[in-house]
């Protein structure tokens, strides 16, 4: 995982390698229901709205989170771009961020598939939330992608070349 900063906007980049096939991957990824699975439970993550379909590009999809000390945030974000089995989009347009842009990017290799993450985003708050950012936001976005990461291994296996 890494972090890189470009001016306020932070960009954090994930690679995982799975031993399940490119449908197999697909289709669990690409349904938002699944979100919840490969979420940290404290997190209370629920879908209001906007899961019960396969995913396409504008689909809006609301939630709730409780990200930081027990507090409810409404999250709303909108599938942008997808291409069958290669990679989605999804970006916020309410919620707890500045800006939101998660790219999800899915690919064949031997033996298995790479999933990679791409997350373009900023805090909001301005100078107070910049501050912030090394002491709450970094940690506790490391910490959900490093559950997700040991998730996936629990649901699909270890990848070993």
């Amino acid at each position: 995982m890494k972090f890189n900063t470009k001016g306020t906007v932070y960009t954090l980049s994930s690679k995982q390698k799975l031993p399940i096939s490119i449908d197999e991957a697909w289709e669990f990824l690409s349904s938002p229901a699944n979100l919840k699975t490969i979420t940290p439970d404290y997190m209370s993550f629920d879908i209001i709205s906007g899961a019960d379909k396969p995913m396409f590009a504008g689909q809006i999809i609301q939630y709730i989170v409780t990200p930081i000390l027990g507090i409810k945030t409404n999250w709303v974000t909108e599938i942008t771009h997808i291409v069958d089995k290669q990679y989605f989009v999804d970006e916020q347009r309410f919620g707890p961020y500045a800006l939101w842009h998660h790219k999800h990017f899915i690919k064949e290799i031997d033996g298995g598939v790479e999933m990679e993450d791409i997350i373009d985003y900023k805090v909001p708050l301005g100078f107070l939330g910049r501050l912030v950012h090394p002491i709450l936001v970094k940690p506790k976005l490391t910490e959900i992608f490093n559950y997700r990461t040991k998730k996936l291994i629990e649901l699909f296996g270890d990848y070993s070349t």
